[in-house]
């Protein structure tokens, strides 16, 4: 199951953060600090899987972002890293080139492409042209 999603720059500053569980406020910002610290000085060298407390973190930079997600100590690790790739060639679809700016002035949509393929903390759907389908659908509505 997934935990949490992350998406922050190479400052620190959360652009997109999504809880699947319950936590406190003031530990929302602890925990995103902590995996900022955690990713941020990683050697590119090393996996992009690295242990966070009693879970595992699964991340990935594209450009100055980090994408970032927290799940269980037993999923599977290059699931969750083809996701993240996913959920970027979507972005990267809808925003023609996708950047940091996007998510920041577009943030409703960012959250509305993420509840398309996660649900409650599972993969809801792993199909690139049924998700941009769906979205089409959604933004004809509009």
């Amino acid at each position: 199951m997934i935990r949490f999603i992350l998406l922050q720059n190479r400052q620190g500053k959360t652009r997109l953060a999504k809880y699947y569980v319950p936590l406190e406020e003031s530990e929302k910002h602890k925990v995103e600090y902590e995996v900022h610290r955690l990713v941020v000085n990683r050697d590119s060298k090393f996996t992009n899987f690295v242990e966070f407390r009693t879970h595992k973190v699964i991340y990935r930079r594209y450009a100055g972002l980090f994408f970032s997600v927290c799940v269980d100590i037993t999923d599977n690790e290059l699931a969750y890293l083809e996701s993240i790739h996913l959920f970027v060639e979507i972005l990267d679809h809808f925003f023609s080139n996708v950047c940091e700016l996007d998510l920041v002035f577009n943030f409703h949509k960012v959250y509305l492409i993420l509840d398309e393929f996660i649900l409650a903390g599972e993969l809801q759907e792993t199909s690139k042209r049924a998700i941009i389908e769906r979205m089409s659908e959604l933004e004809k509505l509009d």
